[in-house]
C-alpha cells in the first residue's frame, strides 16, 4: 500500500472503531443527505494526512461515519474536483481511503447539467454509463498491483444490479428516475451553446465536472459503483438560458428529498 494512503487509513482507524460496508460522495448542493445519518464520528478532513481539503464553498470537507438505514457508512461532505487545481491521484484519493476502510460498495451524488430533451429541472438520473473528457485520468503512471490491476475493464462501471434496485425504489416510492449517460469535463466555466450539441451529439444525456476520475478508481479497486446525478439545468436546445449558482443550488434541494430517500432505502436494502 502506498505510505499516503497508509497514513490516512491509520489516522482515520485512530480516531473511530466504525468499519463502514458502504461509502457515500455527496456532490455540489447535496449535503443534507448527511441529517439521515446517526453520526458517531467526524473528522475534518484538514486533519487527515494526505487528504485533500474543499475549496468549492458548499462543500463542507468533513468524514462522517455512523449508521444509515441501519447500515454502516461513512460519507464525504464535500468531494474533489481537478478544475480546483488538484491532481487526479488527489481528487481520487479518498475513494482509496474509504475502501481501505472497509466499504463493499459506493455511492455517488453529483448536480449535472441535463442534455437529454426529456429533462426537467430537479430530475434525478441513474447513471448508465459515461463519457471521460477530463485532460488526465487518476490511473496514469506507475500502476500499484495492491490496489488494482493495470489494465481495468470498465464495460460494467455503473453496477446493474444497483441500478435495477434503484429503479425499483423510485418506483416504489413514486417519483420518476431517468437513466443516461454522463459526461466529465474539466471545468469550471458552463459550456458554451456549440458545446453542449457537441456533447449531446457524442452520446452524453448530462454533463458535470466529477464523478468519472471516482468511478475509475472505484472500479480499479473492483469496488461497485452506483451514481446519480441531480439535474440542476436544462442545457437541450430550446431550455438553454443563463444560469447562477443560486439557481444551480435550488435545482439540488428541490431534488434532495428524492435523492435522500433513495439512497437511504438502498442503503437499508443491502446486505
Amino acid at each position: 500500500m502506498q505510505p499516503e494512503l497508509a497514513a490516512a487509513v491509520e489516522y482515520i482507524r485512530q480516531h473511530t472503531a466504525h468499519v463502514p460496508a458502504v461509502g457515500i460522495i455527496l456532490g455540489t448542493g447535496l449535503t443534507h443527505l448527511a441529517d439521515d445519518i446517526e453520526i458517531s464520528t467526524t473528522i475534518p478532513y484538514e486533519q487527515i494526512p494526505h487528504f485533500p481539503v474543499s475549496t468549492v464553498e458548499t462543500h463542507t470537507g468533513r468524514l462522517l461515519f455512523g449508521h444509515l438505514a441501519g447500515k454502516p457508512v461513512v460519507a464525504m461532505q464535500g468531494r474533489f474536483h481537478y478544475y480546483e487545481g488538484y491532481s487526479m491521484p488527489q481528487v481520487t484519493f479518498p475513494v482509496r481511503v474509504m475502501k481501505l476502510l472497509g466499504i463493499r460498495v459506493l455511492l455517488i451524488s453529483n448536480a449535472a447539467g441535463g442534455l437529454h430533451p426529456d429533462h426537467e429541472l430537479s430530475d434525478l438520473m441513474v447513471i448508465s454509463d459515461h463519457i471521460n473528457l477530463q485532460p488526465d485520468n487518476p490511473l496514469r503512471g506507475p500502476n500499484d498491483t495492491t490496489l488494482g490491476v493495470r489494465f481495468p475493464d470498465m464495460l460494467d462501471a455503473y453496477d446493474q444490479d444497483l441500478r435495477k434496485l434503484a429503479h425499483r425504489v423510485a418506483h416504489e416510492e413514486g417519483f420518476p428516475l431517468q437513466e443516461g449517460v454522463y459526461v466529465s469535463v474539466p471545468g469550471p466555466n458552463l459550456e458554451t451553446p456549440a458545446e453542449y450539441r457537441f456533447l449531446r451529439t457524442i452520446g452524453a444525456d448530462a454533463v458535470g465536472m466529477s464523478t468519472v476520475p471516482e468511478v475509475i478508481v472505484a472500479r480499479h479497486m473492483d469496488l461497485p459503483v452506483l451514481a446519480v446525478s441531480v439535474i440542476t439545468d436544462l442545457c437541450a436546445p430550446g431550455k438553454l438560458k443563463k444560469i447562477s449558482i443560486a439557481e444551480v443550488l435550488q435545482a439540488a434541494r428541490d431534488a434532495e428529498p428524492k435523492l435522500r430517500t433513495l439512497f437511504r432505502r438502498m442503503v437499508g436494502a443491502m446486505t
